[in-house]
């Protein structure tokens, strides 16, 4: 892949993170998430389930300063997304699945309108939407999320989609 076409995809997944578009990301992107989250789903912050996004979110959060964050100013500008998060993430993918996977799985949780353990492709889709996806890529996406076609995506399928995905190789 050419340097300028893996640039634009770093900072496309940046600015995914990046969720007030302030040029960096922070603690407050993660809580925005979340918030957008709930509120897409009616779910109430102070709910098991809400709670349970906001200690994943914090826990994501503090998994990727702990990679990122070089200064350690609780902020990670996008100098330090690419040149920590980026190829560290990208020489270990495992790690950045067990950082996502408490936030995505309390997502999943949130979504699982039947409480099945997996959400639907559309509830997948509205989760999406409302961490600042595009309406088209959100359709494409959650429906490529679904491996075996059953309609119904799982935290495992969720997890190594999301680590593939932001897990660029140059």
């Amino acid at each position: 892949m050419v340097s300028t076409e893996y640039e634009r995809r770093i900072a496309d997944r940046f600015a995914g993170f990046d969720q007030d578009g302030n040029g960096y990301i922070d603690r407050e992107d993660f809580n925005a998430a979340t918030k957008a989250v709930l509120a897409e789903f009616g779910t109430t912050a102070r709910s098991d389930k809400g709670q349970a996004l906001y200690g994943g979110a914090e826990a994501f959060w503090q998994g990727m300063a702990g990679i990122a964050d070089r200064d350690g100013d609780q902020r990670i500008t996008r100098e330090e997304f690419v040149s920590g998060a980026v190829k560290r993430l990208r020489d270990n993918p495992e790690r950045f699945a067990e950082i996502a996977r408490p936030f995505l799985h309390a997502a999943l949780a949130v979504a699982d309108s039947d409480g099945d353990g997996a959400a639907t492709v559309e509830e997948t889709e509205r989760v999406l939407k409302a961490l600042g996806v595009r309406d088209e890529i959100a359709a494409v996406a959650a429906a490529t999320l679904d491996t075996d076609s059953d309609g119904r995506i799982g935290e495992a399928e969720v997890v190594t989609a999301f680590a593939r995905y932001f897990t660029v190789p140059e």
